[in-house]
């Protein structure tokens, strides 16, 4: 089906953008016409390269901790009365709010992956739905409702080519044994399939590390272990060595920088001037550590950090960061999208011309990495599919009603 979205601003031009079978079909020269609105800002949408979608039921329910105590003595907890349709509706909760922020496109990593699946494709975003493997903590390592929900997802595809698919997804180094990741490192390369993990988050994590295996850091042990290549997304990664930088360089693997979660956790900085070599990507992690899913947010955050930790004003201007929320996610997970260019997925935004963060517009990337928020964005489209159009998302209303309930019953408080 053809659709045309008219009189758009891109490049300084003034364009008709025209998408057919999901893919950005043509860009046109716009005939303008007298009296007509000025031309709204398009842009390539937003891609969310690590999160825990369903945990923005848990916003607020236990902040300002470090993560082992956060984890272990309230999310964990919590998270032992999770069912089937209360991540439903997290998730479905968590959409809206991606869509509403411009983002498209969810790495996902959570308990009752068929019912992430589910909400995704109901919804219209892309998803990698993960089959996690968590063998110590976490409250589904022998929960058969979880390890049924994983062979669930067996029929589902491997790769971006559709819109909802799925990945492996180790938790951790200290929640994986040694035998099952190199089990799963062969499993990936025999499937072709993606690998998502959590990496070197912490310096508790990299101490333990090197305590109990030889000297190695998390990178080293999981590159030993098989578990790198470039399918595979590596979250956090803020503690990192020189030679985990040209580990990471050399195996194609993808670094996903979460710098809200690390800063709210105070898990540390992550060195973007010194990883700027790899393959990067941007993630906002969960709700509950973040605490929102917002893209925008995330890129300032990026930014401000890296020049903090690197003393330097210059390190991460706006257009790189800018690219690593778009085309640099798309990438990772071999997508041909992230750019409005003919031939690419037609996965954008329409922006609002007079939202103030955007006013007075003398540079445009500059703004969105910097001022933006979800107030400037209009309409959204992924694959094609419009999700939301005049700010207006289908069924919003029984998704907040429907969400608010699931974390009634998901913590048991009745004050929500």
């Amino acid at each position: 089906m053809k659709k045309t979205f008219a009189n758009l601003l891109f490049d300084g031009r003034t364009i008709d953008l025209t998408v057919e079978g999901g893919l950005i079909a043509a860009l046109d020269d716009h005939v303008s016409v007298q009296g007509e609105a000025a031309p709204r800002p398009v842009i390539p949408a937003f891609y969310n390269c690590h999160t825990h979608l369903a945990m923005n039921l848990l916003r607020g329910f236990a902040d300002d901790l470090e993560l082992m105590p956060w984890l272990q003595e309230h999310i964990w907890p919590a998270e032992a009365h999770l069912t089937d349709e209360i991540v439903y509706a997290g998730t479905r909760l968590a959409i809206l709010e991606m869509i509403r922020n411009g983002t498209v496109f969810a790495n996902d990593m959570y308990w009752y992956a068929p019912a992430v699946a589910r909400a995704a494709e109901e919804m219209g975003i892309r998803c990698a739905v993960s089959m996690q493997t968590i063998e110590t903590g976490g409250p589904g390592r022998n929960d058969p409702k979880n390890i049924a929900a994983n062979r669930a997802l067996e029929n589902l595809p491997r790769s971006a080519a559709s819109r909802v698919f799925t990945t492996l997804a180790p938790h951790a180094i200290y929640t994986v044994c040694e035998h099952s990741l190199r089990e799963l490192a062969a499993r990936a390369k025999a499937e072709d399939t993606f690998l998502h993990i959590h990496v070197a988050e912490t310096r508790c994590e990299c101490e333990t590390c090197k305590k109990e295996h030889g000297g190695r850091t998390p990178m080293a042990y999981l590159n030993d272990c098989g578990l790198l290549g470039p399918k595979t997304l590596m979250a956090h990664c803020v503690h990192l060595t020189d030679d985990d930088i040209k580990i990471v360089r050399d195996t194609g693997a993808v670094i996903v920088e979460n710098q809200q979660s690390n800063m709210k956790l105070v898990s540390g900085l992550f060195p973007y001037a010194r990883a700027r070599t790899c393959r990067m990507a941007l993630g906002t992690d969960g709700a509950s550590s973040n605490n929102s899913l917002s893209m925008f947010a995330e890129m300032k955050c990026a930014a401000l950090a890296a020049k903090i930790e690197s003393g330097d004003p210059t390190a991460a201007p706006a257009p790189a960061i800018f690219r690593l929320a778009t085309r640099g996610g798309a990438q990772a997970i071999g997508l041909d999208a992230g750019e409005i260019r003919v031939g690419a997925a037609a996965d954008f935004s329409i922006l609002n011309p007079d939202a103030t963060p955007l006013v007075p517009g003398f540079n445009r990337t500059s703004d969105l990495v910097y001022a933006a928020d979800s107030s400037c964005v209009d309409t959204v489209v992924c694959a094609g599919r419009t999700l939301m159009e005049g700010g207006v998302v289908p069924g919003e209303a029984e998704i907040l009603a429907a969400a608010r309930q699931a974390a009634r019953e998901l913590t048991g408080s009745r004050r929500m």
